[in-house]
């Protein structure tokens, strides 16, 4: 899943709320681009996504072509290459006709396409090959194709790596999603979904289709045209999708919501045609009317050989990878290979010098110019409201600031979110689906575009998205390599925690997931109030590039004095002096508490320990960031040694109670070499439902557990 900035648009829309009339572009392309110019390109891009699977040498045929011209193992992904050239062939003139002002990305749903998008930002001129900038050469060329898949540079699937491309796959699904997400509160843009047969298949990607309908009324928005690569097959065989016949696969998508378009692609002016009518049925997304979809059914690998020495390659799974397994010594398949890339006629499509013929840069996307940083939102004042609902507030003011958006699976009012200033309403910028990969998909479709966003859900339901926020730390990563940072966080608000939930909705696990990532973006929060949770948020719906998971109990009240806030946010941890008695010298014991409802068991037991043996020093510490623990080479948070030594003084046992799992904790510890006087508490699954309170007490957690496990642990020699 991959997103390519066929042409950006400005960050700031002139007249907001005023859809552009897409037809136009069209109507710009049809007149300004002849159909021989789109042809020439489509073959361009096979030509080069063929020469980069198979190519070392000659990749300008000079000569004819020889065996040392081949590589010796063949590697990448062919079968998506040709329908998905297709579009971006489409594509170039009409986003050079677009409507002033306005903006055309493509989000690809299927990583494999990475021959595709290497050979397009090589003909947009914006790929470096050799020297120290882009350009077109035959050097350039022979490097596109000998260096596939550019396992440093590039790689060989899609990845922010390659020019023009923001956003990576790995995760088959969310990108219809993603690409509504990117349309909210831009009606400026258009985004292009292309949508593979395989990808179809996946729950993301069947509820993203009717999630539209849970935006209706929330804004004004962009538009999304999905495009579904119907090409009849998935990686191993037949696709669900190709056993319906075009009457069936018309009311599956009419009955989605849709209005569905087909072509073969066989024929690039009636495509063209057919791309007109489109374009003219856009609607912003939101609006209750049915939106187009274009439904492409060009055969997989399309344009590929079709059979060698009696084998059938077209239109069975051989066409998934690289169709010709071993031409460099395989006679026939090398004599396949030679016609093959010649059937595309490449001196017709690139001069001598590598540079594309005039034909085929009529059909090119103008320049794209460099899109404007969005403007840093101010940081947000913490009102002076208790409990719960001073997080509501945190969230209602960052929303009246704008550029915003909240995401949740039907679960803001149960989660105790206020957001609506009266009455219980949901506001515009607040849009509720009961699919958590759906929300995460256009949180991470708005953050990609500029703008803050936070995920509210239940504790159990987050770990649905583990999968999906690996990839995503995984993309950002890439594009931190690129230099192109400053994507605001991606922000989690986990509640309704399983301390006080049903036996199935009792599942802490995306945080440790996150935390093994070593990630250091990542930043799992744990607030020992609300009004330190209040405080976190308002730090997390301003910043960028950052992973935050804030824990926070909807049900706690407790509140613990606010002296040591600051430094708690400053240091992600601090000594709490009120429950603190450490004496002359090194104290007895440290008991340190992450999260609310260890903070309140564990506060409770520092009163216990007190009560049953007021001589025992005890220094209580508050860990409100749980990366802090870490090893500081890995977490950019944690703690300095020395400031680790004043909280946890050597030599002295420690009694950690977190919200989360314990393993989760003794890790980060144990890389700092902090095992064997440190005992960890957290959740254990306890195998059956139990009430709250037994829950507390099979795992150690409850503060009576906890200060017999203080007492026991004082007794023990250091």
């Amino acid at each position: 899943m991959t997103e390519t900035a066929l042409l950006p648009g400005p960050a700031v829309v002139a007249s907001p709320g005023d859809f552009p009339d897409w037809s136009q572009a069209a109507s710009h392309a049809a007149t300004r681009v002849p159909d021989a110019a789109v042809t020439a390109t489509w073959r361009a891009l096979n030509y080069l996504c063929a020469a980069q699977l198979y190519l070392n040498d000659n990749v300008l045929p000079a000569r004819p072509l020889r065996v040392a011209d081949v590589k010796e193992v063949p590697s990448g992904h062919w079968g998506v290459c040709p329908p998905v050239n297709f579009m971006l062939a489409h594509l170039g003139p009409l986003t050079a006709g677009r409507p002033p002002g306005s903006e055309v990305l493509v989000v690809h749903g299927a990583g494999h396409a990475g021959p595709s998008a290497l050979a397009h930002a090589y003909l947009t001129k914006t790929l470096t090959l050799t020297g120290n900038g882009p350009g077109w050469s035959a050097a350039d060329m022979r490097a596109l194709a000998a260096g596939f898949p550019h396992t440093r540079a590039y790689g060989g699937e899609i990845t922010p790596l390659i020019p023009g491309v923001r956003y990576t796959g790995g995760q088959l699904g969310p990108a219809l999603a993603v690409a509504q997400g990117m349309v909210l509160d831009a009606p400026h843009r258009l985004v292009v979904a292309l949508l593979g047969d395989g990808e179809l298949e996946t729950g993301a990607a069947a509820a993203a289709w009717t999630g539209q309908r849970a935006l209706l009324g929330s804004g004004l928005h962009g538009a999304v045209l999905p495009v579904v690569l119907a090409n009849g097959l998935r990686m191993g065989g037949p696709s669900i999708l190709s056993g319906l016949d075009e009457d069936e696969l018309r009311a599956y998508f009419t009955g989605l919501g849709y209005e569905p378009f087909l072509h073969d692609g066989s024929d690039v002016a009636g495509f063209r045609t057919v791309l007109a009518e489109v374009f003219a049925r856009l609607r912003p997304l939101g609006v209750a009317r049915p939106q187009p979809v274009l439904v492409l059914t060009m055969p997989k690998g399309a344009t590929g050989p079709e059979q060698v020495a009696g084998r059938r390659i077209a239109g069975t799974p051989a066409v998934h990878k690289t169709p010709l397994k071993d031409p460099a010594r395989n006679r026939e398949e090398f004599a396949a290979l030679a016609a093959w890339l010649a059937s595309y006629e490449p001196a017709e499509l690139f001069t001598d010098r590598g540079q594309p013929s005039d034909l085929v840069r009529q059909a090119l996307p103008d320049p794209a110019p460099r899109p404007r940083p969005a403007p840093p939102v101010e940081p947000l004042t913490v009102r002076g409201e208790q409990a719960w609902p001073l997080v509501s507030a945190v969230i209602r003011e960052r929303a009246a600031a704008g550029s915003f958006r909240l995401f949740s699976p039907d679960e803001a009012a149960s989660n105790r979110l206020r957001l609506a200033v009266s009455g219980d309403g949901m506001p515009e910028w607040a849009s509720e689906i009961l699919n958590e990969e759906i929300c995460h998909a256009w949180l991470q479709g708005y953050t990609e575009t500029g703008r803050d966003a936070l995920l509210a859900t239940y504790e159990a339901f987050a770990a649905v998205n583990t999968s999906l926020l690996v990839q995503h730390l995984k993309h950002r990563s890439t594009r931190t390599v690129t230099g192109a940072g400053g994507l605001p966080n991606i922000n989690y608000l986990i509640t309704s925690l399983g301390w006080r939930n049903t036996y199935s909705h009792q599942n802490p696990g995306l945080v440790s997931a996150m935390l093994e990532t070593e990630n250091p973006t990542v930043h799992v929060f744990t607030p020992a109030d609300t009004t330190r949770a209040a405080a976190i948020l308002t730090v997390m719906l301003t910043g960028r590039d950052r992973a935050n998971f804030l824990i926070a109990d909807k049900h706690h009240t407790f509140t613990f004095p606010p002296d040591t806030i600051r430094e708690e946010l400053t240091n992600g941890a601090a000594i709490w002096p009120h429950l603190s008695n450490p004496g002359p010298g090194a104290p007895d014991l440290v008991l340190a508490s992450a999260g609310d409802v260890a903070a309140r068991e564990l506060s409770a037991a520092a009163d216990q320990i007190a009560a049953a043996r007021p001589d025992t020093r005890i220094q209580y510490v508050h860990i409100n960031d749980l990366t802090v623990l870490g090893q500081p080479d890995t977490w950019p948070a944690a703690l300095p040694d020395d400031t680790f030594a004043r909280l946890f003084p050597a030599g002295v046992p420690v009694l950690l109670a977190t919200v989360t799992q314990a393993p989760a904790a003794r890790a980060l510890l144990a890389a700092r070499g902090e095992t064997a006087r440190v005992r960890v508490v957290g959740y254990r699954d306890p195998g059956r439902p139990l009430p709250a309170a037994d829950l507390l007490e099979l795992c150690g957690m409850s503060a009576t557990a906890l200060t017999a496990q203080a007492l026991s642990m004082v007794k023990e020699p250091r």
